[in-house]
């Protein structure tokens, strides 16, 4: 249920792409609008650096740009166009008003008469914002309050944001920290001129604060301007930019963007390099391989051959899934009981010695396992994530995330058809330690992996338990998995893929 899950979406196909369209069969969920979509390209504002290193932690900090200013000062405007013009996927804005500070009962009442100063550091929860933006640039998951400005408090929902290439923070307190300060990689101070700052100012708490005119003046006088003179004006000589005019002054934005730029990193195919580091070591103690037996033999057999009809293909691939979930779940942790028979004898068991057990797909054939899961789970609980490849660079980008809550209390199975490179297993994995799944308890279930995927997953996180059926030596050029199976999800939904798609398609689609 909605109640019970957390979701994220982020669903929009990429700008420009020349992929032909696809027909799919995928879960359905609710699209929410991303912060821009030029004429080029859509550009997400709850994405991540897909990319990690050796220790499976991401490879270079994210980039955090610091926007100060006065109040309507045109800092938004200012961090919209440098979004707009930086052509990077994936940018966080943070807004400074999002941590303002749970007031009081009497606080309460000042606010509701415009005696309480909003414009004062002691206003905002500096803790919060320094634990949020340093999680932030290591690329983890937050959460971020929603600030109600009519009712003057927090919402009860918070939402979570995923850190990016770039992460713009603004607000009028933006340099009034030291430690803040120090999570600042380039500081920008956007100086408009007083008059036009009060006018954009009573327009905004007019419409969309629900304020009156004489309300806003008051509190402009009493509170807005000195606190301009007093804090934050002082602070435009720690900027390392000062650009006045705001949004007008297109020079000054196209420089602060070339600057960005000069500062970011090309990943390029880091997946790549970290996999051929270790392709010559031996297989991993992490990975379970399902004995091949006869029968397990005479299953690949079928489902690998090309002539193999499509209801053939679902049928055996489901066994296959059955007997994948039957041995996984023997080797999770289990210690002895006993139980009475109806015989009144004693019998000495096991049972599961953990909370419970998560199913989690990777779009969109991980979920063609869930129905073996839940026929072996009882009650068992099921989440999905959605990665898919930007056709410009070719890195994978989270798009969609429904998890349930508490799922760092449980072991989880996390289910994807075939791996190929490993690229898409990496990136949800990280998603689940982000959710703070201990990386002991967590499953990762494929049908076949190539020696490429074990190597990358294995050596990004040495505690993941790797289980699958079978695995081949080789991906080829177009990173199809050699001798291989197809490409999965095209063979089981019946739909037709493009020459150049490869096995971990339905990980990695557009």
């Amino acid at each position: 249920s909605n109640s019970s899950a957390e979701s994220l979406d982020r669903l929009y196909p990429a700008v420009g792409s020349t992929k032909p369209p696809r027909k799919r069969t995928t879960s359905q969920c609710k699209s929410e609008p991303p912060l821009l979509r030029t004429s080029k390209r859509t550009i997400y504002t709850a994405g991540r650096p897909p990319w990690y290193n050796e220790h499976g932690t991401q490879s270079k900090e994210a980039f955090v740009i610091g926007l100060g200013g006065g109040s309507a000062s045109g800092k938004t405007t200012v961090a919209t166009m440098i979004i707009e013009a930086l052509d990077v996927p994936w940018v966080v804005l943070l807004s400074m008003d999002s941590f303002y500070k749970v007031l009081t009962k009497q606080q309460q009442e000042q606010a509701a008469s415009n005696d309480f100063n909003f414009d004062h550091p002691d206003a905002f929860d500096f803790d919060l914002i320094i634990a949020t933006l340093k999680k932030l640039k290591q690329g983890k998951s937050v959460k971020i309050p929603i600030y109600d400005f009519t009712t003057h408090s927090r919402k009860k929902e918070w939402k979570t944001l995923y850190g990016a290439n770039v992460i713009i923070f603004e607000g009028i307190m933006a340099f009034a920290d030291k430690e803040l300060l120090k999570l600042l990689d380039l500081k920008i101070f956007v100086d408009t001129d007083s008059d036009i700052r009060l006018v954009r100012r009573l327009r905004r708490d007019i419409s969309e604060r629900g304020r009156d005119i004489e309300g806003v003046i008051k509190q402009y006088n009493k509170f807005v301007k000195p606190a301009f003179d007093q804090y934050i004006q002082p602070t435009m000589r720690l900027a390392d930019i000062v650009v006045p005019r705001g949004s007008g002054n297109t020079v000054a934005i196209d420089l602060i963007v070339q600057h960005v730029h000069s500062q970011l990193e090309e990943v390029g195919a880091a997946w790549a390099a970290l996999a051929s580091a270790h392709q010559c070591h031996p297989l991993p103690q992490t990975l379970s391989v399902l004995k091949s037996t006869p029968q397990v033999r005479g299953m690949h057999t079928i489902i690998r051959n090309k002539e193999t009809s499509r209801d053939e293909f679902i049928f055996y691939s489901k066994r296959l899934m059955r007997l994948l979930i039957e041995h996984a779940l023997s080797l999770l942790p289990f210690q002895s009981c006993t139980v009475q028979t109806p015989q009144g004898q004693d019998y000495e068991g096991r049972t599961y010695s953990g909370k419970q057990i998560t199913g989690v797909s990777i779009l969109r054939a991980g979920e063609t396992m869930e129905p073996a899961l839940r026929a072996v789970c009882k009650d068992v609980r099921i989440g999905t994530i959605l990665i898919q490849t930007n056709c410009n660079t070719g890195e994978p980008e989270l798009h969609y995330l429904r998890l349930p809550k508490d799922i760092s209390e449980d072991h989880v199975i996390l289910m994807d058809c075939t791996v190929s490179t490993g690229a898409a297993a990496m990136m949800a994995v990280r998603v689940l330690l982000d959710h703070d799944v201990p990386e002991d308890k967590i499953f990762l279930l494929s049908l076949l992996m190539a020696e490429m995927g074990v190597h990358s997953v294995a050596y990004a996180f040495p505690r993941v338990k790797i289980i699958t059926t079978a695995v081949d030596k080789k991906v080829n050029d177009l990173f199809r998995i050699i001798p291989g199976i197809g490409n999965f999800g095209d063979r089981y939904f019946g739909t037709d893929a493009p020459p150049d798609w490869s096995d971990d398609e339905d990980a990695l689609s557009t």
